[in-house]
């Protein structure tokens, strides 16, 4: 079991709907070294991949790109699911149902913040069905760029998302992947995995 699977089973609460509620540490109140420690392990595990641009969408996934962004060394964008004011015309759109909110988000980045020289990994704290992780993709793909990694802190094994990012040939690491909860017993079984690099 890795750190971020003692974590969860220390610190995670199941919830009835198939719901892992872990704000207490990693998508409300942060944890800093368990931030930390899967922006490290992420790095590692994508250690042979390029990357100049780091790309997640608001607002969970930006703790994680920024430590990974200061990993690296390379810029952090963030897809913006609602428009202000300032916000500019120039800029590539998807849509994404969100798993946890139930409701379908336009997602955009001004089209500046994404280039056709981008080698972009993606990353994001939860992966369940997949749809912001491919409107991610979907972004890159319109400005020409190439998506060479998605990384991911827990991912939700029951359900179709990594599935199907895999099947499509993306490469895909998961710090945590979760095959079965259990909400009355409060039991998880995690997958085991070979971690790249």
């Amino acid at each position: 079991m890795n750190f971020l699977e003692e974590k969860i089973q220390r610190d995670g609460i199941i919830k009835p709907g198939n719901i892992l509620k872990i704000d207490n540490f990693l998508n409300h109140q942060i944890d800093i070294g368990i931030m930390r420690q899967i922006a490290n392990e992420l790095k590692r595990r994508f250690c042979d991949v390029e990357v100049n641009k780091i790309l997640t969408i608001e607002a969970s996934g930006i703790a994680l790109a920024t430590m990974l962004g200061y990993l690296y060394d390379v810029p952090v964008v963030f897809a913006k699911k609602s428009e202000t004011v300032n916000s500019t015309d120039s800029k590539y759109v998807s849509h994404a149902y969100s798993f946890t909110h139930k409701q379908m988000n336009k997602v955009f980045v001004s089209k500046p913040y994404l280039q056709p020289t981008d080698r972009v990994l993606i990353v994001d704290d939860f992966l369940a069905d997949g749809q912001a992780a491919h409107a991610l993709v979907d972004l890159v793909h319109q400005a020409g760029g190439e998506v060479t990694g998605i990384g991911i802190a827990v991912e939700k094994g029951q359900q179709n998302g990594g599935r199907l990012l895999r099947e499509e040939g993306y490469r895909l690491e998961s710090i945590a992947i979760i095959e079965e909860m259990n909400w009355e017993t409060q039991e998880i079984r995690f997958r085991n995995q070979n971690a790249s690099c």
